[in-house]
């Protein structure tokens, strides 16, 4: 495993336990262009009561914002959770060329899981996709806040 990788997994990972901390389902992602962190965000639908504030739109946003532009080329995204069909449609759209992620989501992942959104050969843009980065980690964040939440019931 690339430790360029797990560095920024890593970031994406302390974005995660921002969502915890505040009750949200704890996934964070963070975009990489050229060796700088260009965007972050960890899920805030609860907060925001917003369906479509998921850490990937949100970090995607930033990048955006930062670059002053839609297409994220020369960039990789780093999410904790396999994204889902939303979010990977937003990648896509993004032109963003990698996208690398920690556990999949066998109830939503439409990259590796359910379908895969952005590798699709009749689409005008596929991603390169790395899997499995800190993923015990990853997965073991989502296990104890599912527990948590489970337990307060």
């Amino acid at each position: 495993m690339d430790e360029l990788d797990r560095f920024y997994m890593q970031a994406a990972l302390e974005e995660a336990l921002e969502a915890y901390e505040v009750g949200e389902v704890p996934i964070g992602a963070v975009v990489v262009r050229r060796g700088e962190i260009i965007g972050k965000g960890h899920n805030r639908r609860e907060t925001w009561k917003d369906p479509t504030a998921h850490a990937e739109l949100l970090a995607i946003r930033e990048a955006c914002q930062q670059l002053g532009g839609w297409r994220l080329t020369e960039s990789t995204l780093y999410v904790t959770i396999e994204p889902c069909s939303m979010c990977a449609g937003a990648i896509v759209l993004a032109r963003i060329p990698r996208l690398v992620y920690g556990a999949q989501d066998p109830k939503a992942g439409a990259v590796d899981s359910l379908f895969d959104l952005v590798r699709r050969e009749d689409l005008n843009h596929r991603v390169e996709v790395t899997s499995g980065v800190l993923e015990d980690e990853c997965r073991a964040l989502m296990r104890e806040f599912f527990q948590e939440l489970r337990g307060k019931s």
